[in-house]
């Protein structure tokens, strides 16, 4: 009988998520050899993944905190949740929205400010309000930078509350355009975006290409009392740069989810710490997302949000199946195919799909590859892992 998998937990995970992992798993905080791992804010980079792990799950949607590029070169899936947040950022960029266009940090500090009896507070109240005078969500126009589940979300939130938007998205998939609501507008670039709009939110990754993507020449295209919203990433945003547009008032307010030493003196700039998909109910649909995800890899080798592999399922037609991670390189199904059928092994079924410079293949076979068949598969140029998986046992 086949060992169980063995699943670490760097952080704590909602426990309905790991409820949804079979009984037979043996899951735990201080598991030696682990099949796979389970994260959430845990820094990987510099601990030691050992060769074990087969799988990393990430229960959210950034993996920047995971070394994707060795545990690729590793034939390691690396497995995120988009989307399962969306809810709890975009109810919290509404938040965001209404803090910038009302005053309301400002006002809330004033409030805490006031010292005297009833009759005095009231009277500092009235002589002090006029400060603090905002504008309504309706009518204004919002520009969305980044499409996805989340982006998608606040478009139509944004739209609900009576605002025109205004999108820009240049990888936007399929799926997220079918998403869109149709009143959305499409922007040609970020630049115009950033011009015609008086609420910017932002929602894309932190990559080479979007680093400061909110930058000194963009903050002088802005409207006059543009407010910038940032539950990304803290990068996609140039602090120096937000701190003049807010020091000359080109910028009402920068409403965002990174403290910063820089700016949290600056009395329209609000942080929170990181509190964006800091829910009950995002954190329970992250984990049931990954814990799905993780098991259906290990027992069955099909992959659904992978950031590093392709998107692969295959249903099982026999017992035996073999699932290998492989290099992007020609002729990798044919020398697959060659070896398997030098070891009498006759193919049922197959399916290899890629993703870049990666590339996944599942194979069902009529009977048992043996350790010699195995061994053969894992000795190909270009193959970077195998497993063989015979049937699960049921629950």
């Amino acid at each position: 009988m086949a060992r169980p998998q063995k699943i670490l937990t760097l952080n704590a995970i909602s426990r309905k998520g790991l409820a949804r992992l079979p009984q037979r798993y043996v899951v735990g905080n201080d598991i030696a050899a682990p099949d796979a791992i389970l994260v959430r804010s845990q820094v990987m980079h510099e601990m030691p993944i050992l060769e074990s792990v087969l799988a990393i799950g990430r229960a959210g949607a950034g993996t920047n905190n995971i070394p994707v590029k060795a545990m690729s070169a590793r034939g390691v899936v690396v497995f995120n949740a988009p989307g399962a947040n969306a809810n709890a950022v975009k109810e919290m960029v509404i938040a965001g929205m209404l803090m910038g266009a009302r005053n309301l940090l400002p006002a809330l500090n004033f409030v805490a400010g006031l010292r005297g009896d009833d009759e005095s507070l009231h009277k500092q109240v009235e002589a002090g309000k006029k400060t603090f005078v905002g504008h309504e969500l309706q009518g204004r126009t919002i520009g969305v930078i980044g499409l996805g589940a989340i982006g998608s979300l606040v478009a139509d939130a944004a739209i609900r509350l009576g605002m025109q938007v205004i999108g820009f998205d240049p990888e936007i998939t399929v799926d997220a355009a079918w998403r869109l609501p149709a009143q959305v507008r499409k922007a040609a670039s970020v630049d115009e975006l950033v011009k015609h709009s008086d609420f910017i939110s932002l929602h894309t990754p932190l990559v080479p290409t979007t680093r400061d993507l909110i930058n000194a020449d963009r903050v002088k295209l802005m409207r006059k009392g543009c407010v910038l919203l940032n539950f990304a990433r803290d990068g996609i945003v140039n602090e120096e740069a937000v701190l003049a547009g807010l020091n000359d008032n080109k910028m009402q307010a920068y409403v965002c989810d990174f403290p910063s030493n820089l700016l949290r003196q600056h009395p329209r700039f609000a942080a929170l710490p990181h509190l964006g998909a800091s829910t009950e109910e995002a954190e329970e649909n992250c984990a049931i997302m990954v814990a799905e995800q993780i098991s259906d890899y290990l027992d069955n080798g099909n992959i659904l949000n992978s950031v590093n592999f392709p998107n692969l399922s295959m249903p099982r037609e026999s017992g035996f199946r073999l699932a290998i991670a492989n290099a992007n390189v020609p002729n990798m199904l044919g020398q697959i195919s060659t070896t398997l059928a030098a070891a009498a092994l006759n193919i049922h079924n197959m399916v290899n799909k890629s993703k870049g410079d990666m590339a996944f293949t599942l194979v069902d076979v009529d009977s048992a590859p043996t350790a010699s068949a195995i061994a053969q598969l894992a000795a190909i140029a270009g193959v970077l892992r195998v497993r063989y998986l015979p049937a699960a046992p049921t629950e």
